[in-house]
C-alpha cells in the first residue's frame, strides 16, 4: 500500500515485518540520532547499491508496519526485489538489517521497563489505558491471541470497520493478527488515591491506617516493605504473572508528605526499584495531578544510564477534543521543566487517543487528525468508545480477560506491542 503524503515530497508505504526486527530498527535509530524514516529509506539505497550476497532474513510472523519514504523509492524497491527474485518483505528486511549492521548502537544494560501513565485531566481513561496494557503485557504465552494490524489501530473504529482500500491493500489493514501471547511479568500500581484501578480489577484499597505507597515514599513507615503489600490478580490467563500494589486514600496527601525530602523526585524510584528484579515491566497508574508526586513519577519513567531508548517512558492518553489538548501542554511543560532540571532524558512512548466516537462530530474528528499528525510524541493508537471496557470494570475484570476478541482488547494489545 502507497499513500501520497499532502507535500508530494514522500508517500506513505505500508508492508509487513517481523516484531524483533521492527524493535531494533526503533532502538538503533533513537541511538545514533536518525528517523526511523530515513533509517529505512538509506537501508533501501544501500541494500540496491550492494551486490553482496546478503542472508536471508527470517520474516516468518511478520506484523503490519508503515514509514513515510521519499517519493518514489518504494517502486525502485519492487523493482530490484522483482530483479533479484525475492519476495518484496524480505527485500525490506534485508535492507533495514544491513542499516542495523551499518551503524551500531553503544552498549545498554538491560532494565525493567517502567511505563508511566499519566495526563494532568481526569476522565481521559488513564486507568484502562494502564489495566490493558499491562493485562496485554501479562497474557500468557502460550495463549494465541488476535491484534489489530498497525494501521487498523490507528484507524478510528468507522473506519477499520468500513475501509474502502482495494484489493492487497484492504486485506493488509483488515486482517487481524494472531500472536502469541506476550508472557511478561508485570506489576501495576495504583498511584491514584481515588483507588479506579484497584476497584476496577477487585482488589480492596489498603486501609489509610495501614502502610502504604505513600507512606513508604515519605520515610514514615519503617516495618515491612512495599513488597508486603503486593496483591495478585487472580485470572487464569495471566497464570501469576500480573500483580497490583493496591491505592490508599492517604495518597491525597502525598505533595505534602514527600514535599521536605531532599530528593523529593526520586521518592517513588527509592520504594520501587527493590521490586523491579521480580518484574520485566512495571506500569504507574498515575493520579490527574501536576504536582510533587507527578514529578516523582515522572522522574522514575527517566531513561537511566546505559538504557536503551524507549524502553522506558511514558504515555499520555487523550481524548479528541479541545480541553484535552489544553491539558497536554501543561503536561508537557512540566516533563520539559523536570528534565532540564534534573538533567535527564524521558522517552514519550506515545500518545492514546482514548474513548473516540466519530459521531460526535466535527470538533472529535478535526481533534484525531490534529494528535495524528504530530510528530513527538505520535500517536500508538485510537481506542473507541465502546462498551466492552465498561462491563469489564463492572465485572472487575481486566479488559483483555473479560472480552479477548474485542476491537478494544485487539488495539490494546497493538499498542502494548509498540511499547515493549
Amino acid at each position: 500500500m502507497v499513500t501520497p503524503s499532502p507535500s508530494g515530497d514522500r508517500e506513505k508505504v505500508v508492508s509487513k515485518l517481523p516484531s524483533w526486527l521492527r524493535r531494533d530498527l526503533k532502538v538503533r535509530a533513537a541511538q545514533v540520532g536518525v528517523d526511523i524514516q530515513d533509517a529505512v529509506s538509506q537501508g533501501i539505497e544501500m541494500w540496491r547499491a550492494s551486490s553482496d550476497d546478503l542472508p536471508a532474513v527470517d520474516t516468518a510472523g511478520g506484523v503490519a508496519w508503515s514509514s513515510w519514504l521519499p517519493h518514489g523509492q518504494w517502486s525502485e524497491l519492487k523493482e530490484t526485489c522483482t530483479e533479484r527474485g525475492i519476495p518484496l518483505v524480505q527485500g525490506l528486511a534485508q535492507s533495514i538489517e544491513l542499516w542495523l549492521r551499518q551503524h551500531s548502537g553503544p552498549a545498554t544494560t538491560p532494565y525493567t521497563r517502567r511505563l508511566v501513565v499519566c495526563n494532568q485531566k481526569g476522565g481521559v481513561g488513564k486507568t484502562a489505558i494502564a489495566a490493558g496494557i499491562a493485562g496485554a503485557c501479562a497474557e500468557d504465552s502460550a495463549l494465541q491471541v488476535p491484534v489489530a494490524a498497525e494501521a487498523v489501530a490507528m484507524l478510528s473504529d468507522d473506519k477499520a470497520a468500513d475501509s474502502d482500500l482495494p484489493g492487497e491493500a484492504e486485506d493488509l489493514l483488515q486482517k487481524d493478527e494472531l500472536h502469541p501471547g506476550l508472557g511478561l511479568r508485570v506489576l501495576l500500581v495504583d498511584y491514584d488515591p481515588q483507588g479506579h484501578l484497584s476497584k476496577q480489577l477487585g482488589i480492596p484499597l489498603i486501609p489509610i491506617d495501614s502502610p502504604s505507597l505513600a507512606k513508604y515514599m515519605a520515610g514514615t513507615e519503617r516495618a515491612g516493605t512495599v513488597r508486603d503489600l503486593i496483591a495478585k490478580v487472580d485470572d487464569d490467563r495471566f497464570g501469576g504473572r500480573l500483580d497490583i500494589l493496591p491505592a490508599c486514600a492517604d495518597a491525597f496527601l502525598l505533595d505534602i508528605m514527600i514535599s521536605t525530602d531532599r530528593n523529593r523526585q526520586a521518592t517513588l524510584e527509592r520504594v520501587l526499584e527493590p521490586l523491579e528484579a521480580d518484574y520485566d515491566a512495571i506500569v504507574v497508574d498515575c493520579p490527574p495531578s501536576l504536582g510533587v508526586g507527578m514529578d516523582a513519577a515522572i522522574y522514575y519513567s527517566r531513561r537511566r544510564d546505559d538504557e536503551a531508548p524507549g524502553n522506558s517512558g511514558v504515555i499520555i492518553p487523550v481524548q479528541a477534543e479541545d480541553s484535552s489538548g489544553d491539558a497536554f501542554v501543561l503536561l508537557l511543560d512540566q516533563i520539559e521543566s523536570g528534565k532540564a532540571d534534573w538533567r535527564i532524558q524521558v522517552d514519550h512512548l506515545g500518545l492514546v487517543v482514548n474513548l473516540y466516537d466519530a459521531r460526535d462530530g466535527y470538533v472529535v474528528t478535526s481533534s484525531l487528525e490534529a494528535w495524528k499528525g504530530m510528530k513527538e510524541p505520535k500517536v500508538v493508537g485510537v481506542i473507541g468508545r465502546l462498551k466492552d471496557q465498561r462491563e469489564a470494570v463492572r465485572n472487575k475484570r481486566a479488559l483483555v480477560s473479560y472480552a479477548p476478541a474485542s476491537q478494544q482488547a485487539k488495539v490494546i494489545r497493538r499498542i502494548a506491542r509498540e511499547i515493549v
